[in-house]
């Protein structure tokens, strides 16, 4: 299993648009595409609490790529995505990382590539 955590650095006051979209847009795309996720986090205290941090779960980067380029390249998706940000945008940068656990990490799991 491999672990990517994405940190969405939205442009202010967008935030809560960009919650929407999730809530009611992204979150069917992964459903749709398989991708699972961890979670979902929006900062309250650090250096930036216009951002949501979320982690997703693949077996494989070679699955992670097949799904997340498919989900990327869904034209419902991109049209939907587009028109979320008809009037302005939503993210202004996003960071994406991908995490193994050490050997005295309470969540421990094989990485796979």
């Amino acid at each position: 299993m491999i672990v990517e955590m994405r940190v969405y650095y939205c442009a202010p006051t967008r935030l809560p648009a960009l919650l929407a979209r999730f809530r009611d847009t992204t979150l069917g795309f992964f459903e749709k595409y398989g991708i699972e996720q961890i979670g979902f986090w929006t900062t309250v205290v650090g250096q930036d609490n216009h951002a949501l941090t979320y982690m997703l779960k693949w077996d494989s980067m070679a699955q992670r790529e097949a799904r997340w380029s498919a989900f990327q390249s869904d034209e419902d998706w991109i049209a939907k995505r587009n028109e979320t940000e008809r009037h302005e945008p939503i993210v202004a940068r996003i960071e994406n990382s991908f995490l193994a656990p050490t050997d005295f990490s309470a969540l421990r799991y094989p990485i796979s590539g």
